[in-house]
């Protein structure tokens, strides 16, 4: 059950990925009826801890701390921190112990190479921001290191990429251990995408030049409000005021996947929210969530999840409140499918 959830903080601490774990853990949201998280800023060695940005931080937790949790959090550290690797012998030892007893371990960006110095990334599935994850694959050589990934679960291990994808990998838990309807509020209150998968690519190349217009927001708020219905590709560049080519590129550049892989995505996280709230049956699961028929949401929902709609509800429901016992790749679907209608 997540419930005890500390962040360690090491010298060179970047503010930004602790903040992220500091909102979405930190943040008292139970007036709204969510859960609450016993959360805590841990010191990962003796200070005084000095930010990237020039600042020093004071927490009255010590390593202690880590014993009882059931989520270690690792934000990154600036680069001439992680360069010099010269990582606290006692914090590595408890993140071992954490993981041993079965604990979830979390690195943002460049968190990673903590973790890789406590021997956690060895023989598992991991990566970083992309602009660390060769060194990291050349540091820590037993690991398997995907460079083009937002994060990865392996085991009780998750890594994630640089910035915002801390964020993606902290709903991604949240979603894991205590349902769809918690991620949700937390990202709504956060105001960011409730889901992006763990396979989305973290970093696109941008070989045109930038249209006048800044995003396709409105246009991703409308699919996000249309799921249930068949969309084509052509209907969403009349929306963009695009020709159907310039769109489909525009979108792979914009969200670093295309508009079909996108919207079997949603889907498929719209239905993982149904399996888990509601009685609906699959059929009409199916038809809300814009599959059509059995068939294909099976099909989808297998791809995407490794399981079946109906395990994955027994699963979900009978590991309520603890852990989730569902099958979950983080990599996501191996391939993209076409835009259902």
């Amino acid at each position: 059950m997540l419930t005890n959830v500390a962040a360690v903080v090491l010298d060179g601490f970047e503010p930004f990925e602790l903040g992220v774990l500091c909102e979405v853990f930190g943040t008292d949201r139970t007036d709204e009826g969510l859960p609450g998280y016993d959360f805590a800023v841990v010191s990962g060695e003796d200070g005084p801890l000095r930010s990237a940005a020039g600042f020093s931080l004071q927490t009255a937790f010590g390593l202690d701390r880590l014993e009882k949790a059931d989520l270690i959090a690792v934000p990154a550290t600036s680069d001439a921190r992680y360069l010099r690797g010269d990582w606290p012998e006692p914090l590595l030892k408890a993140l071992r112990r954490a993981v041993d007893r079965n604990a979830w371990v979390l690195s943002v960006c460049t968190g990673a190479f903590v973790l890789g110095a406590a021997g956690l990334l060895d023989g598992r599935g991991c990566t970083t921001h992309w602009r660390h994850a060769a060194r990291l694959a050349r540091t820590y050589p037993a690991a398997k290191v995907d460079p083009a990934v937002l994060y990865v679960e392996d085991e009780t291990v998750i890594t994630s990429a640089g910035t915002a994808a801390g964020i993606d990998a902290c709903l991604y838990l949240v979603r894991k251990e205590q349902g769809s309807r918690v991620a949700n509020a937390i990202a709504r209150r956060m105001v960011v995408p409730p889901h992006r998968d763990g396979g989305q690519a973290q970093y696109v190349e941008r070989p045109v030049a930038e249209p006048d217009c800044d995003t396709l927001g409105e246009v991703i708020e409308w699919m996000q409000h249309n799921l249930s219905r068949a969309i084509t590709v052509d209907e969403l560049a009349s929306l963009a005021a695009m020709s159907s080519r310039t769109f489909a590129r525009r979108f792979v550049q914009e969200t670093g996947t295309t508009p079909g892989r996108w919207l079997t995505g949603q889907r498929v996280l719209l239905a993982q929210q149904l399996l888990e709230e509601t009685d609906e049956t699959v059929d009409a699961i199916a038809e809300r969530a814009g599959f059509g028929n059995a068939a294909t949401f099976r099909h989808h929902f297998h791809a995407w999840r490794a399981t079946t709609p109906n395990a994955y509800r027994r699963a979900f429901r009978e590991s309520v409140p603890g852990r989730q016992a569902v099958p979950a790749p983080s990599g996501g679907p191996r391939q993209g499918h076409p835009i259902p209608g």
